[in-house]
């Protein structure tokens, strides 16, 4: 196919999965993986970069991505950074003359807040970024079929995954959607049922008519069940277990 600088990390999310079946979602693996370089870049040398420190003074970041930078490789680096955003809230929270005068004290200061409650610059870079790798995703099925192959061997797409990437296809194959959507969604229903089947017995192993009989792999069943209705995002990536030679044949 044509050269793309997503094809490499999609084909070795996928791989890394179809491998690694402990891995789960390919593309969770992905998009953990895309986070972890993001948080790296911004504590390294672009948090001097001016483009880039007007746009997290601008945007801020979630939750969820200030505990990942708050746990990164650079704490002096996230100050930094702080040192300036919170200078920059500061000031677009702070009312002129002009608003006081006209009776409009503290409208602009809740517009701000409002705005700065919904933004992060770290979600805002991978959701670009993502969607590309999802469209591209779609290409690389369409023209590569050692990919095809990959595809039909990782675990599971997680949901809201499967969801992304059939939209996708949709816009894009038009005629051919329909034979991807079969093909690509076969190892998440396979997965599906037997997982809805270890939930079931995780349930019934509180039964004590059940006290004798083995959890099989129904221990962990409720988690993974969480990680392929909703995803498994925001994790650190872990390696995948590399099998050896022997193994394999």
């Amino acid at each position: 196919m044509s050269e793309n600088i997503y094809t490499i990390p999609i084909s070795e999310a996928f791989g890394e999965c179809a491998d690694d079946k402990t891995l789960g979602c390919p593309f969770c693996r992905l998009y953990n993986r895309l986070e972890a370089n993001e948080i790296d870049i911004i504590l390294g040398a672009s948090m001097m970069e001016p483009d880039i420190r007007m746009k997290t003074n601008e945007m801020g970041f979630c939750d969820v991505h200030f505990a990942r930078l708050l746990g990164g490789k650079s704490k002096l680096g996230l100050g930094l950074i702080l040192e300036s955003h919170l200078a920059d809230v500061r000031r677009e929270i702070t009312d002129g003359k002009t608003a006081s005068l006209f009776g409009r004290k503290g409208q602009s200061a809740a517009r701000k807040l409002n705005s700065l409650s919904r933004s992060c610059y770290i979600c805002s870079k991978l959701e670009k970024t993502f969607e590309k790798m999802i469209s591209n995703a779609v290409q690389f099925y369409s023209e590569d079929e050692k990919f095809r192959s990959t595809v039909q061997s990782v675990p599971y797409l997680c949901l809201p995954h499967l969801s992304m990437w059939l939209d996708s296809a949709k816009a894009e194959l038009k005629k051919s959607y329909s034979d991807f959507y079969t093909e690509v969604s076969a190892p998440t229903l396979s997965y599906f049922d037997s997982l809805s089947e270890d939930v079931s017995w995780f349930c019934k192993k509180f039964d004590y008519r059940y006290d004798e009989q083995p959890w099989g792999n129904s221990k962990d069943a409720v988690e993974r069940a969480g990680k392929f209705l909703c995803g498994d995002l925001h994790q650190p990536v872990r390696p995948a277990i590399i099998q050896s030679t022997e193994d394999k044949i």
